[in-house]
């Protein structure tokens, strides 16, 4: 009896501050954080998903509208996964980052009110949040597997420049 192995072909994206991606087929998204916050969504009945990453909370703050803000990223994120047939009620969530920066209160600081807008964009959404991995004094390196709603976080003391640098790149699993 002969068995094969066959790879499945899995996208790898570096997700950049201020930026989102979401895809139909299974893919990898990696980002790292400081007082961003990353939203990971997950359909639970076509196993696709998606995240950001935004830097600041509310768009009013600076006059701009962009995905640099969670009330705009977090809405454009789910409509993009509305489009590709999710519905709200299969949606899921995962928030992971807004550390703070010493000497900053801890919920008054930009990585807590990113947070803070996180959770009420959900909320407003109905979708619920099932983990999250918020706040502290460490960076984070995030990688979201858009199938299976799995996250892997590792926290660390100093992140390089090196670490933002973006890339794109179809691997076989």
């Amino acid at each position: 009896m002969t068995t094969t192995n066959r790879a499945v072909e899995v996208y790898r994206y570096h997700l950049t501050p201020g930026s989102l991606f979401s895809c139909g087929e299974q893919a990898m998204i990696s980002a790292v954080l400081g007082t961003c916050v990353a939203v990971c969504l997950h359909d639970r009945r076509l196993r696709i998903g998606g995240m950001n990453q935004f830097m600041y909370p509310k768009s009013g703050l600076f006059g701009a509208v962009s995905n640099d803000y969670g009330d705009v990223a977090i809405p454009a994120l789910i409509s993009k996964l509305q489009r590709m047939g999710s519905r709200l009620e299969d949606l899921e969530a995962q928030i992971f980052g807004g550390g703070e920066v010493p000497g900053h209160s801890a919920w008054g600081s930009t990585g807590g009110r990113n947070v803070k807008t996180a959770r009420k964009m959900l909320k407003k959404s109905g979708i619920t949040i099932v983990s999250e991995d918020v706040g502290g004094f460490k960076g984070r390196r995030l990688i979201f597997h858009t199938g299976t709603n799995e996250a892997l976080v590792m926290k660390t003391h100093r992140i390089r420049r090196g670490d933002y640098h973006p890339y794109r790149q179809r691997l076989g699993a």
